[in-house]
């Protein structure tokens, strides 16, 4: 999640509501740096496809092949065209062949990350600031929405971030808290997994400011995002005022067959990167040969770094001064790109892996 220094500094380009229309964008050269390592295709450039309003987060690939985006609009910073009133948050879809994009939900509950199931529904991790803060279901077909967990244990939650699927179906998703009004009710900072007949379980309670989450293809490791930038509601610091940050890693856990979550290991410690500055890591997603593409919010170096199994980098995109949020992958015959947000923008770059998805 952005710092408070980095929404001042953006926030004079934050109000511009592009509204329920469809939006032309120009695919062109993002001006990044080249890649590093033999992640990427032959030449390829990271191409900006598109500006929404705000912050854009959760990026995912349905099964029409259109990329779905979170727009978060911060309600402090993120006013319509005539500063008045607050937007209520978006989800975009853009049409990679048209290079068109428009708003597919709105409000959106405040939706951070997106995922699809197996049977191409649509699952939201809502958040606060206004926002639902519930994991819901949108069927796509119908377009009809269903709350699959709305708190834990009598208490609601504090805001979902981001989710990932396992092959039997069941659903984690993490729960930290970076901004909103509403009042902090549960026990902590956690990740749950809803389970097929709807069972909620808190899974994981050591994963620090828990973030981005991912599983592996071979169903045998979670790896969890811990990204601790102190203060509960950045948006709220006053001028002068300063936070204490904790935790900034990326941790795996073994994930057993029922579900269960278990022997944590620090795969990355980004304490190690903070001089120069690093805000730590957000998203990540998993290619399907098990390696991690985690966007890594460090502003000595700010990009998508992909990790084998066992921690050896093996290549960097650079977003160059911008801190990137998520990203994700193409499916069948565009299984070779990568999308990512930073900003408030939507990238891709064709890259050498294919992306893991549910089969």
């Amino acid at each position: 999640m952005e710092t408070l220094h980095l929404i001042k500094r953006s926030a004079a380009v934050l109000g511009t509501c592009l509204g329920l229309v469809s939006v032309a964008s120009a695919q062109t050269d993002a001006g990044f740096p080249a890649p590093t390592g033999s992640v990427t295709a032959a030449g390829a450039k990271v191409e900006k496809l598109f500006d929404g309003d705000c912050f854009a987060e959760g990026p995912t690939v349905g099964p029409d092949n259109m990329v779905y985006f979170s727009d978060i609009t911060f309600t402090k910073f993120c006013k319509d065209p005539g500063g008045k009133n607050s937007m209520a948050g978006h989800v975009w879809k853009y049409n990679p062949k048209t290079g068109k994009a428009e708003i597919f939900r709105s409000p959106s509950g405040m939706s951070n990350g997106l995922k699809f199931d197996r049977e191409g529904n649509m699952i939201l991790a809502m958040g606060a600031d206004y926002g639902l803060r519930m994991l819901a279901k949108i069927d796509m077909k119908t377009g009809r929405s269903m709350i699959l967990a709305g708190g834990f244990e009598g208490k609601p939650f504090n805001a979902l971030n981001d989710i990932t699927i396992d092959e039997k179906g069941r659903i984690y998703f993490t729960d930290p808290r970076y901004l909103g009004h509403e009042p902090v009710m549960a026990d902590g900072f956690a990740a749950y997994r809803v389970d097929p007949d709807g069972t909620v379980a808190r899974v994981a309670t050591d994963c620090g400011k828990c973030n981005g989450i991912a599983i592996s293809p071979d169903q045998k490791r979670m790896y969890i995002v811990s990204n601790d930038n102190g203060f509960l509601a950045f948006e709220n610091l006053k001028e002068g005022e300063k936070s204490l940050s904790g935790h900034h890693m990326l941790q795996t856990y073994d994930v057993g067959a029922d579900g269960k979550l278990s022997n944590r290991q620090v795969f990355k410690d980004y304490s190690k990167d903070r001089s120069p500055a690093c805000s730590g890591p957000d998203g990540l997603v998993m290619d399907s040969e098990g390696n991690a593409w985690v966007a890594e919010r460090c502003e000595h170096r700010p990009g998508i770094t992909v990790y084998s199994p066992d921690g050896k980098e093996l290549g960097h995109i650079s977003t160059g001064k911008e801190l990137p949020t998520n990203v994700a992958f193409g499916r069948g015959d565009m299984a070779n790109t990568l999308y990512i947000t930073s900003g408030k923008s939507l990238y891709r770059i064709k890259v050498s892996k294919k992306g893991y998805q549910l089969p």
